[in-house]
């Protein structure tokens, strides 16, 4: 059983504040539901990011964090509705769901170890590239230049990098498509904590320049520290919900995810 009831705050119901002003949000999520044959992996789960926010979903293994990833990105079949940018993209491929600014960095990184950093990184605009489309070369001098470690092993293979290395190209070759939204699912997952540190302030830096995150983490606290508001999935479904620094001081949630005791 869930560890939560399901709870609904004011904050959940206007996730920036703006009541009924409020302009549709990037992504709106309603009801989605992901079956694996007869197990329902979510039940009816609901989110929304708004434009320029981070967003993060926390919970343990095997709450659908990933699930609800794939089913965005088109990777996994679903029931219920899922609008980006103003359109239904539903019935939208993997492909064009990337061409219109939708982009997911996956757990497992998924590079290809025996090419180099570069290759790697231009594979996320490669038929751009190829073309000579002047932006794609531009976003490649902007990759490196976040990224100063790339630069430095860029005929280096992938496959030899460090973990933080790894997701740093992973994160490189994603933001080479120019997300609207990037979606990251687990980018601490296997990281000494130094390196994690370094990873979420490179999240902070994505925000500032004007990307949207949907972050999906288990590592709860870096999760709230640096996102706006979050959903905790537990069994597939959304029970809780709130502003990043409402749930890092529910006394559940600091129990339950951050190892903080409640007291007597």
């Amino acid at each position: 059983m869930p560890r939560f009831a399901r709870r609904t705050s004011e904050a959940s119901r206007d996730p920036v504040g703006k009541g009924c002003l409020m302009a549709e949000p990037l992504l709106r999520i309603d009801r989605l539901a992901v079956s694996y044959g007869r197990v329902e992996a979510l039940h009816d789960v609901s989110l929304a990011v708004d434009e320029g926010r981070t967003v993060t979903v926390i919970g343990p293994n095997g709450a659908g964090k990933s699930t609800l990833l794939g089913a965005v990105m088109g990777t996994l079949p679903s029931r219920g509705s899922i609008r980006y940018a103003g359109r239904d993209i539903t019935r939208l491929t993997v492909e064009q769901r990337v061409a219109a600014g939708l982009v997911l960095v996956p757990e497992r990184r998924e590079l290809f170890g025996s090419m180099s950093v570069a290759d790697n990184i231009e594979l996320g605009a490669f038929a751009r590239l190829r073309a000579g489309d002047r932006a794609a070369l531009r976003m490649r001098d902007e990759v490196y230049a976040r990224f100063p470690r790339l630069a430095e092993r860029a005929r280096q293979d992938a496959g030899t990098l460090s973990g933080g290395e790894r997701q740093m190209l992973a994160l490189g070759r994603a933001l080479m498509a120019k997300p609207r939204l990037l979606m990251l699912d687990e980018p601490s997952l296997g990281l000494a904590p130094i390196v994690v540190r370094e990873i979420f302030s490179i999240v902070v830096a994505l925000r500032a320049a004007g990307v949207s995150i949907l972050l999906v983490e288990q590592n709860a606290r870096a999760a709230l520290e640096v996102s706006d508001y979050g959903y905790v999935l537990e069994i597939g479904e959304c029970v809780l919900q709130g502003a990043s620094r409402d749930l890092a001081a529910d006394p559940q949630v600091a129990a339950t995810y951050l190892g903080e005791a409640t007291g007597a």
